[in-house]
């Protein structure tokens, strides 16, 4: 029972990122089935870098997990610099993109921690299948929650939300690396 508990906790931990992140994407205008397809992807990303974690953690040494870390971090400082600074400039477009490539970008940036994590699941003993649908399943609800408050914040906030949201993604990507 005790495992079984670890891996909820871990999960929730494993889907915050997704939910802070989705808090500011929330923001933008979108549809419930945009918000519902974008939670679903995130979840599908954090099925498949915690097992790809745990295939190369058997291949090569912990030390990568650092290096994972810190892109991630930088990515959404990034997203979050250039979120921030589009809304100071109105000709510029929507920051992060929500289908195709960027969608699978943004799914990249908030999961790519969770393959640290693999990388060590791939040592312990743990039930590796529920535990990759418990890491999935977390942050595909934890996503449609951030996001679907974000949405509703933005209608508090008007033309301050994108501002609101790129200082969310800049801090959260500072709290990564740091």
């Amino acid at each position: 029972m005790g495992d079984y508990f670890s891996i909820v906790i871990m999960s929730l931990a494993i889907g915050m990122d997704a939910f802070s992140v989705s808090l500011g994407l929330g923001m933008q205008r979108m549809r419930l089935k945009k918000i519902a397809y974008i939670g679903l992807v995130v979840g599908v990303f954090h099925i498949i870098m915690p097992f790809l974690g745990i295939i190369v953690g058997k291949l090569i040494s912990a030390q990568i997990g650092e290096w994972t870390t810190l892109a991630g971090g930088l990515l959404l400082f990034g997203i979050g610099a250039h979120m921030l600074f589009s809304a100071f400039n109105h000709e510029v477009g929507k920051v992060i993109q929500t289908t195709g490539m960027g969608l699978l970008i943004f799914a990249f940036s908030v999961s790519i921690d969770s393959f640290s994590v693999g990388l060590s699941l791939g040592l312990s003993e743990v039930k590796t299948v529920l535990t990759l649908i418990l890491f999935g399943f977390t942050s595909m609800v934890l996503t449609w929650a951030g996001m679907l408050i974000g949405r509703k914040v933005r209608g508090l906030l008007g033309a301050y939300s994108e501002i609101l949201g790129g200082s969310i993604l800049c801090g959260f990507g500072l709290y990564i690396i740091f």
